[in-house]
């Protein structure tokens, strides 16, 4: 299949806009593509400790729930 790139750029200000790269990356893993995430800005600072712990998006599973099925994937994530 395909190789995506999914862009951050969002922080914990807006936590659902901060959750989308997370979304795509695991629906993407889901359709057996190759997703990987590129971060900056203020979004460099969700998967440091435990601020992926306060991240909930509208409609969407806790980032941290999407951030440990990424890295349990061996999602490359770029900083």
């Amino acid at each position: 299949m395909g190789k995506l790139l999914y862009v951050g750029t969002h922080g914990t200000d807006d936590p659902t806009r901060a959750t989308m790269p997370f979304i795509g990356a695991v629906g993407a893993l889901k359709r057996g593509h190759e997703p990987s995430i590129f971060l900056m800005g203020e979004s460099v600072y969700l998967p440091k400790g435990n601020v992926a712990d306060t991240v909930n998006g509208v409609g969407f599973p806790p980032l941290r729930q999407l951030l440990d099925e990424i890295i349990g994937a061996k999602v490359p994530i770029y900083v």
